[in-house]
């Protein structure tokens, strides 16, 4: 590839890293980490916001001046949907129209657009007062919906729920408001998706 990459990054409060700085945010730790690669990205062009549904991220996205083409696309989105008690039909549609329309920005190329999974905040510490068990099963019936779609569309898929179960009692794995997750998280989600982006460039 000759031009610099182009990203995009589409989600909620984890894409645009709340809680950490912005360039300790996964997409701008990803793009970090090509540069390394001595590869030339731009940096990461980010449509997200804290609290947004799927809903809400499909709606901007109708409203937001996109460029024509992007290299790659990622989709962290659902958390909120699962928070708001939404159902799984609503955020079927939504998520297979946001799947539908990162794979026409990278013009048609799937495995260009990258699914992240959903991270299971009923294990911080600010759910302790919350059903755990209730939420994880939540969570795994949203992330069985991102992954089915995946695989459908055959687009990339990258599970970090795991990882934000296991990390769950790590102080350094979490933000200061003990509900979003620290750069060092970021860093862990930003490895794996760099590393994705990387060999499809290669």
């Amino acid at each position: 590839m000759h031009h610099p990459i182009s990203y995009l990054a589409l989600g909620d409060s984890y894409t645009i890293g709340e809680s950490v700085p912005l360039h300790e945010s996964f997409p701008y730790l990803t793009t970090q980490l090509i540069r390394k690669q001595k590869m030339a990205i731009h940096a990461p062009e980010i449509i997200a916001q804290t609290g947004w549904t799927s809903t809400e991220l499909a709606e901007q996205l109708l409203k937001t001046e996109l460029n024509l083409h992007y290299d790659f696309v990622s989709i962290l989105i659902g958390v909120n949907n699962q928070y708001r008690h939404l159902s799984l039909d609503n955020f079927r549609n939504d998520f297979e129209y946001l799947l539908k329309k990162a794979i026409h920005l990278t013009g048609g190329k799937s495995e260009r657009v990258i699914v992240l999974s959903i991270p299971d905040w009923g294990c911080t510490p600010y759910a302790a007062d919350k059903n755990g068990a209730e939420i994880a099963i939540e969570i795994d019936s949203f992330n069985h919906v991102c992954n089915q779609f995946a695989k459908k569309y055959q687009t990339g898929f990258i599970n970090i729920t795991e990882e934000t179960r296991e990390e769950s009692k790590n102080p350094a794995a979490l933000a200061s408001d003990q509900l979003h997750y620290s750069g060092i998280t970021h860093l862990h989600w930003a490895t794996k998706l760099a590393n994705h982006m990387i060999e499809i460039c290669q």
